[in-house]
């Protein structure tokens, strides 16, 4: 499928290196607007580095802290990534775009972000557990849950079964786009600052351009038949 987005023409296709591609050439067309969404997230998702303390720098006195850290990622942090994911979707498909729209979630379809965000958590965290390789399939079989719950507004059950239908015959695709993400990622660091933001907002481009390219070409499935 074709999309025109700033006069040039996209050819979308549920591949990792065309996903990133695009997700190259969007990010340029956005600059400005998903820089601030970034560095607004990056902020926001500050007091989540409470986890980040190693054993031996621990004391009580920070309990109160580490809760609230953990409250704070569920409820608030968690749902904003949600958000911002939407955006980067509407980057994707051309249409105009606001700072907050990465708070559309709380707004829309909030609770659902909130429990499928620990939800997916949850399962690709037991997933790492049992020898890693589970995890990694679930990881990328659950990609397209941010989206399904905002862009497409469902419940948590229905965005796991369609996105798990969704990304059947692409895990190799998205899971490669993990890969890369890696190295990416790496390349941002050794950039210092702007080199992170900028390796963030390729990246997020990225998997909103795959989940884009899946839905033009396959379209949503319908939760009624949804895994049968």
């Amino acid at each position: 499928m074709v999309t025109i987005l700033n006069d040039k023409q996209y050819e979308f296709l549920p591949e990792a290196g065309r996903s990133y591609s695009i997700g190259w050439k969007v990010i340029w067309v956005y600059f400005v607007e998903l820089l601030v969404v970034s560095i607004v997230y990056a902020v926001l998702s500050g007091p989540i580095s409470f986890f980040q303390w190693r054993v031996q720098h621990f004391e009580w006195f920070m309990v109160p802290l580490v809760m609230f850290g953990i409250i704070y990622g569920i409820f608030v942090a968690g749902p904003i990534g949600y958000g911002m994911n939407w955006v980067f979707l509407k980057a994707i498909r051309g249409e105009r775009l606001e700072i907050r729209d990465m708070f559309v979630v709380f707004q829309k379809n909030y609770w659902n972000a909130v429990v499928a965000n620990v939800v997916v958590g949850v399962i690709v965290g037991l997933g790492f557990v049992m020898l890693v390789i589970p995890g990694i399939i679930f990881a990328c079989r659950l990609a397209f849950v941010p989206y399904l719950v905002v862009d497409r507004g469902m419940d948590v059950m229905d965005a796991l079964r369609v996105s798990w239908d969704m990304t059947r015959g692409y895990g190799w695709q998205i899971f490669f786009m993990g890969v890369l993400a890696f190295f990416i990622v790496i390349g941002g660091l050794a950039l210092i600052i702007v080199g992170v933001f900028v390796s963030m907002m390729w990246i997020a481009a990225a998997f909103a351009a795959i989940y884009h390219a899946v839905e033009l070409k396959d379209g949503i499935p319908d939760i009624r038949y949804s895994g049968q």
